[in-house]
């Protein structure tokens, strides 16, 4: 198994529901606020729900990923994918609070952190960087064709696969940057390509 996350959205390119492809943005509110009432830090301007400080903590002294955090951590980081997923029109399914067999994120085997580095949760997020640099790139590339397979999908009812490729590529890539210097499950640095 791989060190890196792994993140499978089972997209569907054809016979796509029109109907919702115009309201995704407004449709996704109420999860999006689900989402944001995890996180003690959105009056910062920053909002990372995932339990960071309580497991690095417990790496740095103990050498342990604490298995509360590590299910906490995957539940919120899945339901994010699945929202994100539905937002950038992936998917036609509605982001369920419970797991969906369609969407999901693997995390490594930390063997309760044994496998795990006990200082580098404190310069992750300094080497994480350049990742999140590309990751900007990549993302704004990622909503412009959103935009054009919003257009399109509304039109047709089918998701251009040029576009799914790069949408989902860049949800892939998130994933790993967070998994990597967030969610601190692994310390294989992510590779920046898609």
């Amino acid at each position: 198994m791989s060190n890196q996350i792994e993140t499978y959205i089972d997209v569907k390119l054809t016979n796509r529901n029109r109907a919702t492809v115009f309201w995704r943005l407004i449709l996704i509110a109420p999860v999006a606020v689900f989402l944001g009432s995890f996180s003690q830090l959105v009056h910062l301007g920053w909002s990372t729900p995932i339990l960071v400080a309580p497991v690095a903590l417990a790496l740095i002294f103990r050498g342990v990923y604490p298995s509360y955090a590590l299910t906490f951590n995957h539940a919120l980081m899945e339901l994010g994918t699945r929202a994100t997923a539905y937002a950038l029109l992936l998917t036609d399914d509605y982001p369920s609070i419970e797991r969906n067999p369609n969407i999901a994120v693997l995390f490594p085997d930390v063997e309760g952190g044994k496998r795990l580095n006990r200082w580098l949760p404190l310069v992750k997020w300094f080497l994480a960087i350049p990742l999140y640099i590309v990751g900007v790139v990549y993302a704004i590339v990622a909503l412009i064709l959103t935009i054009y397979a919003w257009i399109v999908t509304s039109i047709t009812g089918n998701y251009p696969e040029t576009a799914a490729k790069m949408v989902l590529g860049t949800v892939e890539y998130w994933n790993r940057i967070y998994g990597y210097s967030v969610a601190l499950v692994t310390d294989e640095y992510p590779s920046f390509s898609i």
